[in-house]
């Protein structure tokens, strides 16, 4: 028996079908990764371009490697531009791109949607646990 379709909403089944379906997959994976999120979010706050240590002090937590690796991950994607400055010592800023704003979206309904619902969560969590 066919499941009655709901519009908008995307079919899991159809994107694994899709011509790559492992880069969709993939690409998912890192925009949903621990820091990505935080580091677009961060960007666009900073003004759409900051320096390392800029960005390291607006995401608490997060490691030098960490925000090291996660930087160049977002720039092979081509969501952040690494520009580096010949001074001494030398200055590297990172800028979000188009292609990383067009992110802000959808990533701002993610974190709104996490603020509105996380002590409901928080509860299912532990009506679980006490089980």
């Amino acid at each position: 028996m066919k499941k009655p379709s709901k519009p908008g909403l995307l079919d899991p089944a159809a994107i694994c079908r899709s011509s790559d379906p492992m880069a969709v997959r993939e690409l998912l994976t890192k925009i949903g990764d621990k820091w990505t999120i935080f580091l677009v979010l961060s960007l666009e706050l900073l003004g759409g371009r900051a320096r390392f240590s800029e960005l390291e002090r607006s995401i608490p937590g997060i490691s030098q490697r960490m925000l090291s690796a996660t930087l160049k991950n977002l720039e092979r994607d081509g969501l952040v531009i690494r520009e580096l400055f010949p001074e001494v010592p030398p200055r590297v800023e990172y800028e979000i791109t188009d292609l990383g704003r067009s992110l802000l979206r959808p990533t701002q309904g993610l974190v709104d949607w996490a603020k509105e619902n996380w002590e409901q969560v928080r509860r299912a969590q532990s009506k679980f646990d006490a089980r």
